[in-house]
């Protein structure tokens, strides 16, 4: 396999995106609050945020649509950097989450958690109100986590490297989303909706506990991201090349897997596996970047955090009462982003 980006060279003009993005990562959720499903006017909007406010206004715009788009920002920054993460170590541009059997993982766990809690509650699907459901964004990640470790076990036994991990990625994620698939079939279909709003990626009815959640994976993994660079540029080639030039490649290679999976886990666990955005994201960062590798990561976390901001607010919009979750918009908007990035693509 080929590096997915060319050797380091430095263009000015790509650096001047950067502020250019910082503005509107700020401009994104500013635009996302003044509009939903509500019909708020923009002055009792702009009054909230400065402060002030009627009190059914401050409770649609601090309780409902300002945890909603922290959260989302949040869960776009990790599933796009575990994207990049992972494409960079695989050297396989269409890594993302899903890779690795991370999503699958998370899935299978919340299918499980959701089926033994409506037992343990009611055998009938009347008290659904009563269940944990501030306990799905641990089950979650604790799932995409144990999917992620076996994969890696797996990998360790043979050898570490790209090729071993996507193949048994893709052999482990296709048997954990068989497995989620067999129980909900034979779970019947009276209880299918528990799970279809998490299994389709939403931020609906997301509050400040799932911001507040994943805060600490976000700050953490942006917090590492710097002494992840050196080895970052040196994962791009085979390990020979790496190590020839003092790479501590199976330390590194774990590093950053356990960096993406941590980061991959998490915000699927807390807003379900939201599909394309580790994907395309990371692709539309280089195109942007013009091959300036270091400017590649800082792009992809501002471009992540604006994607599902823009993505939730045009579910909002045109669904209407009945939103679209944001895991069908990324869905429509990455697949023609896709197809002009593949025909781009000599």
């Amino acid at each position: 396999m080929t590096p997915l980006a060319p050797p380091l060279v430095a263009h000015p003009p790509a650096r001047r995106l950067v502020p250019l993005l910082v503005g509107l990562t700020l401009l994104a959720p500013l635009v996302a609050v003044f509009f939903g499903v509500a019909d708020l006017p923009l002055g009792d909007v702009a009054a909230v945020l400065t402060g002030g406010g009627s009190a059914e206004a401050r409770s649609i715009i601090l309780d409902i649509r300002l945890p909603r788009i922290v959260t989302g920002m949040l869960a776009g920054m990790q599933l796009a950097t575990a994207g990049f993460l992972l494409q960079t170590i695989t050297r396989n541009p269409l890594a993302d989450p899903s890779l690795i059997g991370v999503s699958q993982g998370a899935t299978l766990s919340v299918t499980l958690f959701l089926m033994i809690a409506v037992y343990s509650h009611d055998p009938t699907p009347t008290t659904l109100v009563a269940l944990p459901w501030s306990w799905l964004p641990a089950v979650g990640m604790l799932g995409g986590l144990v999917a992620g470790g076996l994969i890696y076990l797996m990998t360790l036994r043979h050898d570490l490297g790209p090729l071993r991990l996507t193949l048994c990625g893709v052999a482990m994620g296709a048997l954990l989303q068989a497995l989620a698939l067999g129980i909900v079939a034979g779970w019947g279909s009276s209880r299918m909706e528990v799970l279809l709003e998490w299994l389709s990626g939403s931020l609906y009815a997301r509050r400040w506990e799932h911001a507040v959640f994943l805060a600490p994976f976000t700050v953490a993994g942006l917090a590492v991201l710097p002494l992840l660079r050196r080895p970052l540029e040196l994962l791009r080639f085979e390990s020979t090349v790496a190590r020839s030039f003092g790479s501590a490649y199976r330390r590194d290679f774990s590093a950053v897997l356990f960096v993406s999976c941590a980061l991959a886990a998490s915000a699927v666990g807390a807003v379900g596996p939201i599909v394309f955005v580790g994907l395309i994201v990371p692709h539309l960062a280089r195109k942007l970047a013009r091959g300036h590798f270091p400017l590649v990561l800082p792009l992809t976390v501002a471009l992540g955090a604006i994607t599902v901001t823009v993505c939730d607010l045009l579910g909002r919009l045109l669904g209407g009462a009945d939103e679209i979750p944001i895991g069908v918009v990324t869905a429509l908007c990455g697949v023609p982003v896709l197809i002009a990035l593949l025909r781009r693509t000599p």
